[in-house]
């Protein structure tokens, strides 16, 4: 029996146009698998076909009702779509299909926000993160980098949604409030290499650049760049006042350095910083000792170790066994 292909996101992310070429040939010769659908729905989504991509994923939704992410597919072609309404009632319920995923939760929000700025009669350019909470960007040659200053807020209360052109976030804060943070991007991402950090005093969100020109802007709906050269000292910010960018880079190194790890991460932590803070002398001593003994002994004291062989000395527990 032939192994079935798979497209995954990944895949998808990294040329559409071929993804959607390759998911058209499998279908031919398999036009009932739901998975294919979806993904090709995918495809249709980053190309901006969002008609085609909506037809897709209901088709998914038919072959396979037990299917959440062809809901979440469905769901954002009918938001591109403006259909607000339609996409809301989808989400819905594929978060009731799967109520672990919070990327439901983050689209359900997006459609009441549109909804209600539709009943208004008015669509904000911005969307603040949320009450007493400040957020702000910078960016490098190769990322965009968004930073929510939001402090102690736990391990598992970010949900990042990266797609070409957007990003959507939900941060649960420490007093129990949740912040939303939804950003239409001025330029594509690629979103499989975009990531998110929490740290002591905020959440950092970096995003790949598809190309290395400077930013003008964080938000916009997108146009031809005009492209200027890179100046890593001249990051455009959304603030209105001027940021020392290479003062908060230092700070942000120095906040990561003071983290407390535990355990093996400590312990590697330590022998990085001294290796880092040592003499000359230190560093062969480290080096000669760690290579010699097999990384069993790392001695720092070069008057002790430069002269002579160090010798394996494993644990008393552990026998050293030679490959």
């Amino acid at each position: 029996m032939a192994t079935e292909r798979r497209f995954p996101d990944s895949f998808i992310d990294e040329d559409p146009q071929k993804a959607l070429e390759e998911i058209n040939e499998a279908l031919q010769g398999d036009p009932e698998n739901a998975e294919w659908f979806c993904q090709r729905a995918y495809a249709h989504i980053l190309l901006k076909n969002y008609s085609c991509a909506a037809d897709d994923a209901k088709k998914a939704q038919q072959l396979k009702p037990s299917l959440p992410l062809a809901f979440m597919r469905t769901g954002i072609a009918e938001f591109h779509l403006n259909h607000y309404e339609t996409a809301h009632a989808v989400f819905t319920q594929g978060h009731q299909m799967d109520v672990s995923d919070k990327s439901f939760e983050i689209w359900i929000k997006r459609c009441e926000e549109m909804m209600g700025e539709k009943q208004n009669g008015s669509i904000n350019v911005q969307t603040p993160a949320a009450p007493n909470v400040k957020h702000d960007w910078y960016q490098t040659e190769s990322q965009v980098i968004v930073t929510v200053m939001a402090k102690n807020v736990p391990k598992d209360g970010v949900c990042v949604n990266f797609t070409e052109n957007q990003l959507s976030a939900v941060i649960q804060l420490a007093s129990g409030e949740t912040c939303n943070l939804n950003l239409h991007l001025l330029h594509p991402i690629i979103p499989h290499q975009s990531t998110f950090k929490i740290l002591s005093t905020k959440v950092e969100i970096k995003m790949k650049k598809t190309d290395a020109f400077r930013w003008e802007m964080l938000e916009g709906e997108g146009h031809e760049p005009n492209i200027k050269h890179f100046d890593p000292h001249q990051y455009p910010t959304s603030s209105h006042y001027t940021c020392k960018w290479d003062k908060i880079a230092v700070d942000i190194s120095e906040e990561e350095k003071n983290e407390k790890l535990e355990g093996d991460a400590a312990l590697n932590k330590l022998f990085q910083q001294i290796y880092s803070d040592g003499s000359d002398e230190v560093k062969r001593a480290m080096n000669k000792s760690f290579m010699e003994s097999g990384g069993t002994v790392l001695s720092t004291n070069w008057s002790d170790v430069g002269n002579r062989e160090v010798k394996m000395s494993p644990p008393d527990d552990v026998e050293f066994k030679k490959y």
